[in-house]
């Protein structure tokens, strides 16, 4: 017999349907129980092997470990940002794919999030046609609660004329973000600050990097036992502190009431349409540990390996090897060339090289399918800084000229300091006027201050997890201390290719090129210290 929903439940409902149209819960029931049983096998195979890692992430200038561990999966060579940390895919198999996983379970699990995958798409499409169908019945049924810097857009007036398309699109997801938190192993979780809804695992957030307009869909698995209703609980905002709860905002507004879903073993939503752009969505914790499966659509077009390997071969061009010595040179001495491949030699090393490195051995854990192309990557951006000692002869003839003031040249000097002598060895080019080598100077000038600028800030970013990185106490610092060294802690192999690429790039932010790896070998022995 159907439990008759109690007058919270009511209230909750009638907000539902008013306030958030664009949300949709799927309870359990719904699921194919074959499916649960395989999902829920694979959470759990992935955390037994320890392929689950807490991200250090940078907020407002701050370095923060996150509460929750968490692992990207998805299509081969996908990779997805968020708070300035790259993550990088564990490849699920899909048809092509080469990949090669370390054991035949994690092997099985990525299949099993593929085939969950596949499931939330046909399921998110369905309901992208269900609130469709609603609103062009009657758009102002369907009413779309968002702030003023949002226009009023319903589904029915961007889908037509190229429905079945948009909608596939729109739940074409490409990668899942997975998420494991035990929250009774982080007692200082911060509480819900605008609706008192209680500890929370993930603040308010818009999820990014997501093409627009694009589907969310999560699995949500909270290891909890048969449940038992207890009146002693305290009740937070009418809801339930020891179940897990996900809570709805309208963005940068407190003063409409949020909304608390609770969620079960099983159960799944759907954030449909522009609910993340107009709303804000946090995480609720509950007493067990948790395990959620977060389909997305990722914005890709600057955030797969095909496409860094095609901006490198675009830099690449303008090289012209010498076959007899090896030594390489340049083809065009254009200022929009020169300016262009220095962007792509900052893109390289910021955006992935350094991405991957600082991550250390934790994606070897699953598979070694990106430890081949980051050694190609390396070897394109080696080339890379060969051409920016090419391009300091043009600067060091520069530097002993009256064509730029002093302050110009010490500025110069600084920002070279370990091309500098080999620039100014160099034999001078003749024939080449003092207005273009001005106008080449000028457009490298920017990319060559910004890489020295991030060079610094990722060389102190470094440092500052020798100390506390913004923790309220000593259990956080050593979390942190243990993430540390899981992320310098790679197999011979991968430590080797790591460990050449920190040398490299340490000699630009310090005269020794030694310095990082001796900060590293300091940092093994206060970690000892620290436990």
């Amino acid at each position: 017999m159907k439990r008759t929903p109690t007058a919270e439940e009511r209230e909750r409902e009638a907000k539902w349907q008013l306030k958030y149209p664009k949300l949709i819960l799927r309870e359990a029931a719904s699921v194919p129980e074959l499916l649960h049983k395989e999902v829920q096998q694979a959470f759990l195979t992935l955390h037994k092997h320890g392929c689950l890692f807490r991200d250090l992430v940078r907020i407002q200038g701050k370095d923060l470990l996150t509460p929750v561990s968490r692992i990207l999966i998805g299509n081969p060579g996908c990779t997805y940002k968020y708070l300035n940390t790259r993550l990088f895919t564990v490849p699920w198999p899909v048809k092509g794919s080469d990949a090669k996983y370390n054991e035949a379970e994690i092997a099985v699990a990525c299949q099993t999030f593929l085939k969950l995958n596949s499931y939330l798409q046909v399921e998110t499409i369905q309901a992208l046609e269900e609130l469709a169908a609603k609103e062009k019945a009657n758009i102002d049924a369907v009413p779309v609660c968002i702030g003023p810097d949002f226009p009023r857009v319903g589904m029915g007036s961007s889908f037509d004329g190229h429905d079945e398309i948009d909608m596939k699109n729109r739940a074409a997801y490409n990668v899942t973000l997975l998420n494991f938190m035990d929250p009774q192993k982080m007692p200082y979780l911060k509480e819900e600050p605008y609706f008192g809804m209680g500890k929370m695992a993930v603040s308010w957030h818009h999820d990014e990097n997501l093409v627009d307009r694009s589907a969310v869909a999560v699995y949500s698995y909270s290891c909890e036992g048969p449940e038992e209703e207890s009146e002693d609980d305290p009740q937070l905002e009418g809801r339930d502190p020891d179940i897990w709860h996900v809570g709805f905002k309208i963005s940068w507004d407190i003063e409409t009431p949020g909304l608390a879903i609770p969620l079960h073993q099983g159960d799944c939503y759907f954030m449909l349409d522009d609910l993340n752009a107009t709303h804000q969505h946090c995480v609720l914790a509950g007493l067990p540990p948790r395990f959620s499966s977060t389909h997305r659509v990722a914005e890709c077009s600057t955030g797969t390996l095909e496409y860094i390997l095609q901006r490198c071969q675009v830099a690449l061009q303008n090289v012209r090897e010498e076959a007899d010595n090896g030594e390489i040179s340049l083809k065009s001495l254009e200022s929009v060339v020169l300016k262009q491949g220095e962007e792509i030699h900052n893109e390289v090393e910021f955006e992935w090289l350094r991405q991957f490195w600082f991550q250390g051995s934790r994606y070897k854990k699953c598979t070694d399918w990106w430890c081949q192309p980051m050694s190609q990557l390396e070897e394109m951006w080696r080339k890379m800084e060969w051409l920016v000692e090419i391009k300091g002869r043009f600067v060091g003839c520069l530097l002993e000229t009256s064509a730029f003031a002093p302050a110009f040249q010490d500025c110069l000097a600084y920002l070279l300091p370990s091309l500098t002598s080999a620039v100014l060895r160099e034999v001078r080019r003749e024939g080449v006027p003092m207005e273009q080598k001005n106008e080449m100077l000028t457009s490298i000038l920017a990319s060559i201050t910004t890489r020295q600028n991030l060079r610094r800030e990722w060389h102190a970013s470094s440092l500052s997890t020798q100390e506390e990185v913004a923790a309220p106490d000593s259990g956080w610092r050593k979390d942190v201390s243990a993430t540390r060294q899981s992320h310098r802690t790679c197999p011979a192999s991968s430590r080797k290719e790591g460990e050449s690429f920190v040398a490299l790039w340490g000699q630009f932010c310090h005269p020794d090129s030694n310095a990082v790896m001796r900060w590293l070998d300091t940092q093994d022995e206060s970690i000892k210290t620290d436990k």
